[in-house]
Formats: C-alpha cells, sequence, structure tokens
C-alpha cells in the first residue's frame, strides 16, 4: 500500500503458535505475500506487536488453551475502524472447542484445518491483508473528514471574526445616531439597525453550526417563565414580522410554565421558528404562537398561513442546510440552518420539535415540547435595572487598530456620560496610561504588533494599574477565547459588534 497513514509495522504476519520454528515456516510458505512475520513467544508478546501494529494474525488453538478470554479483551480494544483479521490453524477432522469460542468471542476469525495447503494459507493470508487495507482506506478517510471538519471549523471562526469588525463601527454609528441629541432619520436609521442586527444573527447561527457539530454549546440553565422567552422571540423576530405587513397573534395561558432552561437560546428556537414563518408566508399573511401546559410538558406551536410543506419533504426540514422549493425565490434566501438549529437546541433541553402541513398552499405547523421545570424563582424586591446613563463614569481608554470602530465607540461612550480617549495601538495606551489614569480599558484583542492580551499583561505588571478593569473587545467569541482572556487578566470579554445596551450594561455595573 502506498497510503501515507499505513506505516511499515502495519503490515506485518504477527504469528502465535507452541513451537517457534512454525512462524519460520510460515514465512517461508507465503514468500512475498506477508513482507514481514513476527513470530510471538506468548500472548503478552502479541499485545505488544498488536499495539505497535498488524495487518493480521496466525495463531495455532494450542497456543489459546486456557487463554481465549484472554486475546478476545486484547481484541476488545481496537478503535472503531479497526477489525484485525484472526487466522485460526485447527487440528483436522475435529470441530475444536477452542476453535467454537473464538468463533463466538471474535468477530473476523478464519479456521484454516491443518495441515494447511500452502496455496490455502497463502490466499487466506492475501485476503487478510486485503481486508486489513480497506480498513486502514477507512480510517485514512475519517482522519481527513475529521481534519476536513476542523479547517471548516476553523473558516467558520475566521469568516465570523472578519465579518464582525467592518459591522462594529456601523453598529457604533446607529448607536451614537440613537443617542445624539437629535431624533436619527427614522427610515433610514431602522433599515439599517435592522439589517445589522439581521447580520449579526447571520454570523451568530453560523458559529452555532459550528459548535453543534462539535459538541460545544453549553446551555446556561435556570428557572425561567416560557411567557419572557417567548416575549424575547417576538421581540427578536417582530421587525421581519412587520416588514411583512403579517398579523402575529400570541396566546399564552393564564398560569407560567417554569422551565429549566436556557432562555437566550430558547428564545433563539422561537425567534428561528417565528423568522421561518415570516419568510415563507406571502405579504399579508397570519402567523400565531402558543403556548399550553400538557401534563408534565409545556408545548408552543408556531403556525402560519404560508406556502406550507410538501408532505415528501416533511421528513427534511430540520436537515442542516435544507432549503425549500428552488424555484421559489424565498429559498434563495438564508443559510437553510434555522430549523436544524432549532431541532439541536430543544433536543438538549431535553424536549422534543416536529414539523405538520396538509401540504402546498395550506400553511404549516412546528409543535416544540419541553419538560417542565420546577417552580419559577421570583425577584427579590428593589431590583433595578442597569442605569440608562453613565453619568459620573471615570474614565475609559479604547485600544483597537480599527480606528472607525474605536473612534465611534469613543463618540457613543461620550454621549452616554463617559469621558473617553481613544488610541490605535498597545504601544500608545501603555503611554497614556499614566497621563490619562483610566479606571476601565476597552482592548481589542487582535491588534498587529504588539496584541490585546501583551497589552493586557502588562496593565496589570504595573501596581498603579493592576486593579484598572480590563474589558476584551474582539470578534472572536468561542469559550476558548473567553477562557483565554480571563487568563491573561481580563474580566469582561464583548464580542463585536457590541450591543450598545449590553456595553452599557457592563459599564453601570462597574459604576455601582
Amino acid at each position: 500500500m502506498t497510503d501515507r497513514s499505513v506505516n511499515s509495522r502495519e503490515q506485518r504476519l504477527l504469528v502465535l503458535a507452541p513451537v517457534g520454528k512454525d512462524a519460520a515456516l510460515i514465512a517461508a510458505a507465503l514468500g512475498q505475500d506477508a513482507p514481514s512475520c513476527v513470530a510471538c513467544r506468548d500472548l503478552e508478546h502479541l499485545a505488544l506487536e498488536v499495539e505497535r501494529g498488524a495487518s493480521a494474525i496466525v495463531i495455532a488453538e494450542e497456543a489459546l488453551a486456557g487463554h481465549n478470554g484472554r486475546l478476545a479483551k486484547l481484541l476488545a480494544g481496537q478503535p472503531p475502524w479497526s477489525d484485525l483479521p484472526v487466522l485460526l490453524l485447527t487440528r483436522a477432522g475435529a470441530d475444536s472447542q477452542i476453535a467454537a469460542q473464538t468463533l463466538r468471542t471474535l468477530g473476523n476469525v478464519t479456521l484454516l484445518e491443518r495441515p494447511v495447503r500452502v496455496a490455502a494459507l497463502v490466499s487466506a493470508v492475501r485476503s487478510a491483508f486485503r481486508a486489513r487495507a480497506r480498513q486502514f482506506q477507512a480510517r485514512t478517510h475519517l482522519e481527513e473528514r475529521e481534519a476536513a471538519d476542523e479547517r471548516k471549523n476553523r473558516f467558520l471562526a475566521t469568516l465570523a471574526h472578519e465579518l464582525r469588525n467592518p459591522l462594529a463601527p456601523i453598529r457604533n454609528s446607529l448607536s451614537v445616531l440613537r443617542f445624539g441629541p437629535g431624533p436619527p432619520a427614522v427610515p433610514a436609521y431602522e433599515i439599517m439597525d435592522r439589517q445589522v442586527n439581521h447580520m449579526v444573527r447571520l454570523i451568530d447561527d453560523l458559529l452555532d453550526v459550528s459548535r453543534i457539530t462539535r459538541g460545544k454549546i453549553e446551555l446556561r440553565k435556570g428557572s425561567v417563565d416560557l411567557a419572557d422567552v417567548i416575549a424575547a422571540a417576538v421581540e427578536t423576530s417582530r421587525p421581519l414580522i412587520d416588514a411583512a405587513n403579517h398579523t402575529l397573534e400570541v396566546a399564552l395561558p393564564a398560569e407560567a410554565l417554569g422551565l429549566d432552561a436556557d432562555p437566550v437560546r430558547l428564545a433563539q428556537v422561537f425567534s428561528n421558528l417565528l423568522n421561518n414563518a415570516a419568510k415563507y408566508t406571502d405579504p399579508g399573511g397570519r402567523i400565531r404562537i402558543a403556548a399550553r401546559r400538557e401534563q408534565d410538558s409545556a408545548v408552543v406551536t408556531v403556525s402560519d398561513t404560508g406556502v406550507g410543506i410538501a408532505a415528501e419533504s416533511l421528513s427534511r426540514v430540520f436537515d442542516m442546510f435544507a432549503q425549500g422549493d428552488a424555484q421559489d425565490r424565498r429559498s434563495q434566501s438564508g443559510l437553510g440552518i434555522g430549523l436544524a438549529l432549532a431541532r439541536s437546541l430543544v433536543e438538549m433541553h431535553g424536549g422534543s420539535i416536529a414539523a405538520a402541513s396538509e401540504g402546498e398552499g395550506k400553511g404549516s405547523t412546528f409543535v416544540v415540547r419541553l419538560p417542565l421545570g420546577g417552580p419559577l424563582q421570583t425577584v427579590a424586591a428593589g431590583a433595578t435595572a442597569p442605569a440608562p446613563h453613565l453619568k459620573g463614569m471615570q474614565r475609559i481608554l479604547i485600544v483597537d487598530d480599527n480606528r472607525d470602530a474605536a473612534n465611534t465607540l469613543g463618540d457613543l461612550l461620550q454621549l452616554i456620560g463617559a469621558e473617553a480617549r481613544v488610541v490605535y495601538d498597545g504601544a500608545t495606551a501603555l503611554e497614556a496610561l499614566g497621563e490619562f489614569r483610566p479606571s476601565v480599558v476597552l482592548l481589542d484583542l487582535g491588534m498587529p504588533g504588539m496584541d490585546g492580551y501583551e497589552v493586557a499583561r502588562r496593565i496589570r505588571a504595573q501596581p498603579q494599574t493592576r486593579d484598572t478593569t480590563l474589558i476584551a473587545l474582539t470578534g472572536w467569541g468561542e469559550a476558548s477565547d473567553r477562557q483565554r482572556s480571563r487568563q491573561a487578566g481580563f474580566q469582561h470579554h464583548l464580542v463585536k459588534p457590541v450591543d450598545a445596551d449590553a456595553m452599557q450594561a457592563v459599564l453601570a455595573s462597574l459604576q455601582r
């Protein structure tokens, strides 16, 4: 074989026989059909050689007397792709107990009755080597597919990072318009704000695909009211629904339905379902989201008067990258991952999701079932929301090599009451510490030259700035990225483009 993943040790024939010269005889009989034939003294020696690599094993049944279970245990530790062939030499004319037990306990066994004809032995070894070669090819395929998945995940993460950077100054500018002294030009502002939020959601969905395939999504569960989750989903999807002039009906029970759930992820589920309904319903249609209790479950239905789903497509609507009718222009928009994400997130919550439709043109209904949790936790009296204005906030230093992002963020912070200074590289940031004396540093991580991690380490190393609050600003938002920023000394990690309200909440919490 020329496969780069198969080394010479893996192309060996291991022989375990009571008499050592048997291995030499077998090697002589096989000739070029077994490039390397290794005689094993006992099962321990065989186990060591199997670990090093082999294409097949030849064993005389006498060598297994009293040890058959040990061979089964040895081979049970093979990786999923491996099924090492075993050629068992048996006594002539006898259905021995050892042979029968070996067939029961080992999967890939060929019995060769002695005296073995050379042609039969050569044929059996050739077949075993060919079968093993196919296993090595399967291993290579799996390795190349895991490597391709890793490249895809790295690409998606890098793409998200690169897309977030230009979105940051756009969102900052929109927030400046929102908080500025005069009202923004309403139509233009609302269009830009809506489209930026849509872009951010698309980026988040792309990353979620990668996280789900790698099992990296972590739920932050707590006691939540289903009504609050649905309200958050409706708020997210409302611009898309209103833009299509749809009528939305929300029907909730009088009783509170408590869930042990991640409210953000669950809101994402219902928002995806509402977005899907809005997308596949002609303008002026009707969409309904309703919740009810069924025994120990909360049931949420999202229905619409849209194009419906053909019977043959119902089983595929939750597949990743699945789209509707290719002739429908609506199927050419979006990524085709919203419903797949919804199913994965629902199942992570211990629930189920199903789709139903009476056919094309007759609308569709999605039903989500979730296990009810314990009693809802009440919020303590006197709890207050974050301050809407940073009045009295001390100095904030913004460090970002993206000048548009840095400048617009500085303008935004000035508008909401902070004293902000903007610099564009790590060296200038360190120089500004002594003069400006910021209490908070908003620090981009991916700067050229001296990156944000190095700047943070140097800030922490100086006694006069050791207690300065460090907030990471970055397009990288994986759990590993957050862990790395914490290890570098950052107290907070904000992912670009940062929502103004989220930024305000973090800074207001520091103020309090």
